[in-house]
């Protein structure tokens, strides 16, 4: 997928970023952010910093740190890197309006035989992410193909595994601002 998607879903009128691939990577290593997304749908936008942009996936029930819980993630098109800090809301009759904030975002490291790229297109990745919220070892795994691209995340068994459900902590890690806490003027 490819930015052009991005910006041919968004008329620029909003608020979110027009956004570029970025050209160089940030210190600390790829990052990796989620965000809690009330649209159409309540979910959670989890990305990944991969060649510049963030790869993208939603995920209706959001991720958890339980290893039992296999959550569905479906790929969405890469969102620009600008992306990984912005918080707001979209307005009505743009695309996936509603509000947005930063729910977790962090470092990530690759654990996978492969380079991050190449895992992407095999349609496994595995990964540690280094997050103020999630933490500890995760894996991608593709089980359908084409438009409605669908992937399984689930957390890997290690010392970060817990049973506590993500909406126990519903605040921006940016902004301390919940959903509600958004108004349609924001």
């Amino acid at each position: 997928m490819s930015l052009a998607e991005y910006r041919d879903k968004r008329s620029g009128r909003g608020p979110e970023p027009r956004g570029r691939r970025s050209r160089g990577r940030k210190a600390g290593g790829p990052h990796f952010v989620v965000q809690h997304h009330a649209a159409s749908t309540d979910h959670y936008d989890f990305r990944l910093e991969i060649d510049g942009v963030l790869v993208s996936w939603a995920v209706p029930k959001g991720p958890s740190a339980n290893p039992r819980d296999k959550r569905m993630a479906r790929r969405t098109e890469d969102h620009p890197m600008d992306y990984e800090t912005f918080e707001g809301v979209i307005p009505e009759g743009e695309y996936g309006a509603g509000r947005v904030i930063v729910w977790d975002r962090g470092t990530y490291a690759d654990d996978g035989e492969h380079e991050t790229a190449e895992a992407l297109e095999r349609g496994h990745l595995s990964f540690t992410l280094d997050g103020e919220k999630l933490r500890g070892g995760y894996a991608l795994t593709r089980i359908r193909q084409g438009k409605d691209e669908t992937w399984l995340l689930v957390k890997k068994s290690d010392a970060e595994a817990r049973r506590r459900p993500v909406g126990d902590r519903p605040e921006s890690v940016l902004s301390g601002q919940t959903l509600d806490d958004l108004s349609e003027s924001s």
